[in-house]
């Protein structure tokens, strides 16, 4: 494999980095800002980098770098999506868009209605609307497909009642796309029907979940015999599943994952060489610490290598299938690592939350320690993963 750029890549990455370095707003430069909240939050400042930063995208047709040219977006190759990735993740950059951009958006490309793209895709790429996903329930989590929420049909509508859990950023968003079943009676993969959902309809209740590091990111939404009309549905009813399983073949190398950790970890690193760092870490009193960020180190660059071994596949027309399940376990569980070492280094400065002048590293890692806990939950548990890897990796048998 040639880890280096050809003359084209090269090219495109500086063309990436001048974008970046020319329009980039300071509040994201700085890392005060998150796309998500400010494309709608009270500071007329955090909306306007929000704004401004989408538009600098979108002259480039970056809000949706795989989406195909003819619907707006920029048609990049694999490896341009992963030079892309890389570029903005070195530099903080936040994408924009949202799960519109990365999940609905190619489904309604490969399943949607002629009307239902020309209503939906030019809002999710002008940052209009934000969209997020009605998939998990309290019962259905791993097993997506024993969900129990309904959707019956009433005339021109469908009436749907139940509930989602862990639906992520729900009070920021604007629609939602949900799973629903229309036929209990049907095998569990097969009576589901996908639709749109106008989050403002009545019967929609959004309440909170705050997570173990007082965030509020999740949410779980009622429904209540609330009406969506029929011409909302993607695809045919009770085929669903099929539809909600789509995604067009893009980058899924988990370079941002890669990038972010070495970020992380270089920041420790600086700060352990200022007064305040030496003064709150405890490498003085247990040396062995450093051979543990010198391990954290080491999987860094194995992060990476997973990354370009999986963009080098698709860069040659392969589908990564249990190479993205070892990327996706490697990278969660290497959070959790690094966040466990950064830690132990701190003592009992990691007591301190974040906020208190005591607090070393303004409590990055007491934040992340406890938010890391979901990181081997969320998209696929390491079960899953290690269950992906026997069975399509290893061959083994399933039971």
């Amino acid at each position: 494999m040639d880890w280096k750029d050809s003359a084209d890549q090269a090219a495109f990455r500086a063309q990436v980095r001048q974008v970046i370095e020319n329009k980039l707003p300071e509040r994201y430069r700085a890392g005060d800002g998150d796309w998500e909240r400010d494309r709608k939050s009270e500071d007329v400042r955090a909306r306007d980098a929000a704004t401004a930063w989408t538009a600098a995208l979108a002259e480039q047709g970056w809000v949706a770098p795989h989406w195909p040219k003819e619907f707006g977006g920029a048609g990049l190759s694999p490896m341009e999506q992963f030079i892309f990735k890389q570029e903005m993740a070195q530099s903080g950059a936040p994408s924009v868009g949202g799960q519109g951009v990365s999940q609905l958006g190619p489904t309604l490309i490969v399943h949607g209605s002629d009307e239902q793209k020309a209503q939906h895709l030019p809002k999710i790429l002008s940052g209009e609307v934000d969209w997020r996903q009605g998939y998990s329930e309290p019962g259905a989590g791993s097993d997506l497909a024993s969900l129990q929420t309904r959707a019956i049909r009433d005339g021109d509508d469908y009436v749907i009642n139940g509930q989602k859990i862990w639906t992520s950023l729900a009070h920021h968003a604007d629609w939602l796309y949900v799973l629903t079943r229309t036929d209990p009676n049907a095998p569990k993969h097969r009576g589901i029907s996908f639709l749109l959902v106008d989050k403002s309809t009545p019967g929609i209740t959004v309440r909170p979940l705050i997570d173990m590091s007082f965030r509020h990111h999740f949410n779980e939404v009622f429904f209540e015999d609330v009406r969506v009309p029929a011409s909302n549905r993607v695809g045919e009813e009770n085929r669903g599943w099929y539809v909600g399983m789509t995604l067009l073949d893009y980058e899924r190398s988990n370079i941002t994952g890669a990038v972010a950790n070495r970020r992380t970890l270089n920041k420790l690193m600086a700060y352990l060489g200022t007064p305040d760092g030496k003064a709150k870490s405890t490498l003085a009193d247990n040396p062995g610490l450093r051979l543990e960020i010198a391990d954290r180190a080491i999987e860094t660059e194995v992060m990476f290598n997973y990354s370009f071994r999986i963009i080098s596949m698709q860069a040659r027309g392969l589908i990564p299938n249990y190479e993205a399940s070892m990327s996706k376990l490697y990278n969660s569980e290497l959070n959790q690592r690094t966040a466990h070492t950064g830690t132990k280094l701190f003592g009992l400065h990691s007591n301190v939350w974040p906020g208190d002048a005591h607090a070393a590293m303004e409590g990055e890692f007491t934040r992340t320690y406890v938010s890391s806990v979901s990181s081997t939950i969320a998209a696929g548990t390491s079960e899953i993963q290690r269950n992906i890897i026997a069975t399509r990796g290893l061959g083994l048998p399933r039971g």
